[in-house]
């Protein structure tokens, strides 16, 4: 199974891990890893490769980061440029994140990393293009008297 390390700035991977477990329940090979404003660049690093060496299974590991050219995303980076099963995907939302977690039996490390930024991109919408996308078929549905 494909390990997956969330890291992101203050609290959001402690919250983002919260609100899968309330979601979709505890996961395995699962860790979030927040960067408090008190951490440094070194202990996030430590905390990382901690991370790494505890849930490796030799499936690969997948790191979801917050803000690209962040601090978490830079640290994984160059963790992940040490290792050839090692991805990185930034822009984490929870859309993303669950859904990943529950698809990551049957993909590979690069089919992981390809259908995270899919997720991720189909998490961002609004209400009113919701609504515009669902418009047609509810006017589809009045006229055919369903």
């Amino acid at each position: 199974m494909i390990a997956v390390i969330l890291s992101g700035h203050g609290g959001f991977a402690s919250g983002i891990g919260q609100a899968i477990e309330q979601i979709i329940g505890t996961q395995t090979q699962f860790k979030a890893i927040d960067f408090p404003v008190e951490s440094t660049t070194t202990q996030l690093d430590k905390t990382m490769r901690a991370a790494v060496q505890e849930l490796d299974s030799g499936d690969g590991i997948v790191f979801l980061t917050d803000l690209l050219g962040g601090t978490p995303f830079r640290t994984a980076s160059l963790i992940s440029q040490e290792r050839d099963d090692i991805q990185v995907v930034t822009g984490t939302n929870l859309q993303m994140a669950a859904e990943m977690l529950l698809e990551r039996d049957e993909l590979t490390l690069n089919e992981f990393r390809d259908q995270a930024l899919i997720c991720g991109h189909r998490g961002i919408t609004s209400l009113a293009d919701e609504m515009a996308s669902k418009a047609p078929q509810q006017q589809e549905a009045v006229e055919d008297g369903i």
